[in-house]
């Protein structure tokens, strides 16, 4: 039996600003952008992964969701609590000037951590907090 990562979701309250950022800072490959009751969803991935994608989604995927409920979950996306990300990269310090060049915020500067590997942290537009780690060299 096989058991492999397909889908991942990261709520957006901007599609459009986070379309930008995860295909025109990220790379990544724009492979589906679907409306439905109002709503969006824009599935991204790395051409180096055909099989593995991110879905960019609202936060509060219910049409019938109450007004108090989007409040919260909009409240919890802006101080980056929903989700977090890690990639994994083959230059962490390449990719750090090259995300940070495009005016995204950072949070951590790459250093090596304890435990293995060099790292470094930005936000996306919407708040999401995004790793990208390579292993640490010996």
């Amino acid at each position: 039996m096989t058991i492999k990562l397909s889908q991942c979701f990261i709520a957006v309250d901007d599609h459009d600003k986070a379309l930008a950022f995860y295909r025109d800072a990220l790379g990544l490959e724009v492979r589906n952008d679907v409306g439905f009751e109002g709503m969006r969803w824009v599935t991204m991935g790395s051409p180096e992964q055909p099989d593995v994608e991110i879905v960019l989604e609202p936060p509060l995927a219910d049409p019938g969701a109450s007004p108090a409920d989007r409040q919260v979950m909009a409240e919890l996306l802006a101080k980056g609590l929903l989700r977090g990300v890690i990639f994994a990269t083959d230059d962490v310090d390449a990719t750090f000037e090259r995300i940070r060049a495009t005016g995204a915020e950072v949070l951590q500067e790459p250093v090596d951590q304890p435990y293995g590997v060099r790292d470094c942290a930005f936000r996306d537009p919407s708040g999401n907090m995004l790793r990208f780690n390579q292993p640490r060299k010996r």
